[in-house]
Formats: C-alpha cells, structure tokens, sequence
C-alpha cells in the first residue's frame, strides 16, 4: 500500500481551513464609527435640554458638581484598568497630573459647563446651544494670536459670519426677547463659550497631564466635580436645597447628565476619532446645537425666531467653513 494519503481519504485535521465570509457591513470600522457619533450627535446634543430641565429644581451649581462628580466615579477605575495592571509612569494619577486635571476642570467644567448651566436658568436650551457653538470660533481667534499666523480667507469669512450670528442672538434683532432669553444669561454662556476654548488650549500645553485621554478625562472631572461643589456650597446652594423639592424629571435630567450626556457619549466619542476622519467626527462641533434646538422646540415648546434661526444659522455655517479647514475643535 501507498504509504502517502491520497486527496479521496485526507485526514480531517489536516484539510484546508475555509475561508472567511465576507465581513457584515456593521462589522466594519466605518460603521462603527458612524454608530458612535451619531450618539455623539443625539446624546451630547441633549444635554442642553437635560440642564434645561436639571435647573428647574435643583440650584445650578450642584446640578454641575453632582454630574460631573458622580460620572469621575464611575470612569476613573475603567480608566485605571484600561491601562493594564502596569501603568506606565507618566500615566500614574500623582499630584502634578491632580493638579494639571484641576486647572482644566477650572477652565472647562466651572467656566465652561458650570457657567453654561448657572446661564441656561433664563436662557432657553436651543438658544444656549448655538452660542456656545462658538467655541469653535474664539479657539481660531486665540490660535492666531497665539502663533501670530495668518488664518486664511475661509476661515476668517467663518470668523466674520459666526461674530455677526452672534451679535443677532445677542439682542441686536428681535432674537434674545422673542425667545425670552435674559441679557445676563447670554453674557454668561458667551463667557462660558470662552472659557471653554482657553481650557481647550491649555490642555494642549501643560506636560503633566495623563497622557491617556480617558484617564486624563475622569480625573478632569473629579477635579473639577469637586471644585464645583465647594463653590455650591460656598453660595449657599446647599442650605437652600431640600431633596424633597425636587421634580421627577429634574432628578431624570441629573442621571441623563451623567450617563448618556457624559459616559457613553464621551465612550462615543473616543470610539468617533479614532475609526473616522478628524473633519467627519468634528462635525458634531456643528450639528448638536441643531439637535438641541429641535429638541427644545419639541420637548419643551422653545420659541424659534426668525433672527434666531438666522443668527443659528450663520453660526453653524461659520462652525463648519472653520472645522472643514482646521480639523477638530475639541470638545
């Protein structure tokens, strides 16, 4: 007998492995990536309404501090053991990184969404939305003063057309008193929006922080959760709160804020730049004030306006002419 095996009587361990199906459209990186931000669009988009809704009831600043707090918790031991049971040194939470975490969480979650949500008290959601849009539009500012560069003409006509959106929201037309929005309220997210942009080029700049995004995040938030909270209590939020006076759907806003508007949106976003290009996953920079303005007008009857729509409007396309030019505006 033959002593080689023919291919009639081949062991079945040793036939050829089959070869792969082809690969479903929701197994691709692609799709994945446009999943997780059109959840950044919906949910990030959102959360004007849930601190619309979280002030109703419960005083601005510790509506803030509980958010961002609670939500640090939770992310802080994902994020150490995300890092496997090493951590290199760099990404060790030690007190330089604390307190790097600490000045951004001053500048992002106290000046930025602390003040966002102190103004939102007599500023409808949709309406807060698209001024903070501008974002996008004071990091170009401070980016040319900063590098003494000459920004383009594209970017620049962005600049000019989110200033005049802004100036029409602001009261120049029938936009802020149609819409019931205050005077103070819209000084206040403006400065929010500022506040905002130093905070998000800062963290560029300072070496100490983690150099994990999800790590540096968790502890940006316990820092500045923490910092929000000492000021609540410092303006005397705490010994005018009474759990027993808040609504059921201002305590709904608060669990809103802090998982979909903060975990799985932030979870969202990091899965968003890091499967799609940085233009594709920057365009929610323009696309959750149009979701926040169509859930205000929807959920909570928010008056639109024609110089509102206008002044939204010129901001949004200014916030697109400027992302599609210089990438991402961070968030």
């Amino acid at each position: 007998m033959d002593a080689t095996t023919s291919p009639e009587t081949t062991a079945p361990d040793q036939s050829p492995a089959p070869e792969p199906g082809p690969a479903r459209p929701w197994q691709s990186k692609s799709f994945l990536g446009w999943a997780a931000l059109i959840v950044v669009y919906v949910f990030w988009g959102g959360t004007y309404l849930g601190i619309r809704v979280g002030v109703e009831t419960i005083p601005p600043f510790l509506l803030a501090g509980a958010r961002y707090l609670i939500a640090g918790l939770i992310l802080f031991p994902i994020a150490l053991r995300g890092g496997g049971p090493q951590l290199r040194a760099d990404d060790r939470p030690r007190w330089p990184a604390w307190l790097a975490c600490g000045v951004i969480g001053l500048l992002l979650l106290l000046g930025g969404n602390g003040l966002v949500t102190v103004g939102e008290r007599s500023v409808p959601s949709g309406f807060a939305s698209l001024l903070v849009a501008t974002v996008p539009l004071w990091l170009l500012v401070m980016d040319a003063v900063l590098t003494r560069r000459w920004i383009g003409w594209l970017p620049l006509t962005g600049l000019a057309a989110g200033l005049a959106g802004v100036a029409l929201l602001a009261g120049l037309g029938d936009g802020a008193s149609a819409t019931g929005a205050s005077g103070r309220g819209i000084a206040i997210i403006l400065f929010a929006a500022v506040s905002w942009a130093v905070g998000t080029i800062l963290s560029t700049r300072l070496k100490a922080l983690p150099q994990r995004p999800l790590l540096a995040t968790a502890m940006q938030m316990l820092a500045g959760g923490a910092i929000i909270t000492v000021l609540a209590a410092a303006t005397g939020e705490f010994s005018h709160f009474q759990l027993s006076h808040v609504s059921f759907r201002s305590w709904l806003a608060l669990l809103y804020l802090i998982g979909p508007g903060s975990i799985l949106a932030l979870s969202a976003y990091g899965i968003a730049v890091r499967t799609l290009p940085t233009s594709t996953a920057a365009t929610y920079a323009y696309v959750n004030p149009v979701v926040a303005v169509i859930l205000g007008t929807l959920i909570l009857s928010e008056k639109l306006t024609p110089m509102m729509l206008l002044g939204g409007a010129l901001i949004v396309a200014a916030v697109a002419l400027i992302v599609a030019r210089r990438g991402s505006p961070g968030h």
